[in-house]
């Protein structure tokens, strides 16, 4: 599939009327699982688009290239609406975080067992790990507060239990920045992960922003608050993986060419028949996108598609599902490693947090963020969950990969975070 070479079409013919903006939502109870976190990815994937289009027009001043973007962001914004509205009236708040730390942790886990930069994929283990926790500490406040189990809202598909503790990711923000790659030498599925986990995190960071003043009681709030921050890193460390040499054109070319990419994965992929027209219907709008994004590439900086893109056929399509075996040994292997940009010579690293200097700044962060760790909503959480039920709440097919994370009384406030 090249998206380039299908019909399309033209742009301004793309707008949807309003009744089309508001589809029938899905059902919560009969609905995979996948099918909830695909809408979640492709809402993503539209609010980063949105702004971008906004970024790069406050720094153009060429007309015809403004109105292309005023035309496009109008109809990626009805695609957003459409997509954010199939999620139905009475799916609770906690109910739509458990999907999004679901799409987190098997988006990243899928998205680098099929990647080979190794740059890439030592990002999306090291933050694999951080969503990993989030669930399992989400899930415990859903089990509180809601009687609920997390394990049927995943479909029994991802393990619940504790990752990297989420009390150890606080880290100073500059040993989050990664080296760019080079978006003439990277091949093009490593430019759709970067752009594609971007995008992913970023929705998740703002849906954290945005949420935690409605939540009803102050240890959720005090939970999202915390959780927001880390997800705010993330970003910090999935975006900085991206060429920023790129031109605003190109990097447009290359925005709508991954959301290509991503509605028609999404579309192979869907069992929802209702939604499966959905994106076979905006990936027909992208194409439209793309094409008029490449005319204005070549236009005004004599650029082609295949410049930005290649050849532009589809590298290996998108397909949500389980990873377990893979997210533990990731675990295994690589559960006490921090961020570390302090050295140089050795910029860019990850180390075991035992192996760093006494002195690094890592540890000053953490004094400063976290004070007293034992009154951390992280930790509270697990606490309150371990005394009202006996142990905390786990979904976990044998034990657990790390021994120090097997004790279901006691939260571990140590690992990965003191020496």
């Amino acid at each position: 599939m090249n998206p380039i070479k299908e019909k399309s079409k033209s742009l301004e013919n793309n707008f949807l009327p309003l009744k089309k903006m508001y589809p029938k939502s899905y059902n919560k109870a009969k609905t995979s699982p996948y099918t909830k976190t695909r809408v979640i990815l492709m809402n993503g994937t539209e609010f980063e688009s949105q702004w971008f289009m906004h970024n790069f027009a406050r720094h153009c001043d060429e007309p015809e290239i403004l109105a292309a973007l005023a035309v496009v962001r109008r109809q990626e914004q009805q695609q957003q609406k459409r997509i954010s509205c199939l999620k139905p009236l009475n799916e609770s708040i906690l109910e739509t975080t458990i999907a999004y730390e679901q799409l987190a942790i098997d988006l990243t886990a899928v998205l680098a067992r099929h990647e080979t930069d190794e740059n890439n994929i030592k990002a999306l283990n090291f933050a694999l790990l951080e969503d990993f926790d989030h669930l399992y500490r989400y899930a415990n406040l859903l089990k509180m507060d809601k009687n609920e189990d997390a394990d049927m809202l995943v479909g029994k598909y991802t393990e619940i239990m504790p990752g990297r503790p989420t009390i150890a990711e606080h880290r100073y923000p500059a040993d989050d920045i990664k080296p760019h790659m080079d978006a003439q030498k990277a091949d093009l599925y490593s430019k759709l992960v970067a752009s594609t986990i971007t995008a992913a995190e970023q929705q998740t960071m703002n849906y954290y922003m945005n949420i935690a003043q409605w939540y009803k009681n102050d240890l959720g709030r005090k939970l999202y608050a915390e959780i927001a921050m880390i997800e705010e890193a993330h970003v910090s460390q999935y975006e900085s993986l991206k060429d920023p040499t790129l031109s605003w054109l190109e990097q447009w070319v290359m925005h709508e060419y991954c959301e290509c990419w991503l509605y028609y994965s999404a579309y192979e992929d869907e069992s929802n028949e209702n939604i499966k027209k959905i994106w076979h219907e905006h990936f027909k709008m992208e194409v439209s996108h793309l094409k008029t994004a490449t005319k204005l590439l070549k236009k005004f900086e004599n650029k082609t598609f295949e410049s930005v893109c290649g050849d532009g056929e589809f590298p290996k399509l998108l397909k949500l599902g389980g990873n377990k075996d893979y997210i533990r040994k990731v675990l295994a292997s690589t559960v006490n490693l921090t961020a570390d940009n302090t050295d140089c010579k050795k910029c860019y690293d990850y180390k075991d947090v035992k192996k760093i200097p006494d002195g690094h700044r890592y540890f000053d962060y953490q004094k400063f963020m976290s004070g007293e760790p034992e009154k951390n909503a992280s930790h509270l959480v697990i606490e309150k969950a371990i005394q009202r039920l006996g142990q905390d709440y786990r979904y976990q097919d044998s034990e657990h990969p790390v021994k120090e994370l097997r004790n279901r009384k006691q939260d571990n406030v140590k690992i990965a975070r003191t020496k």
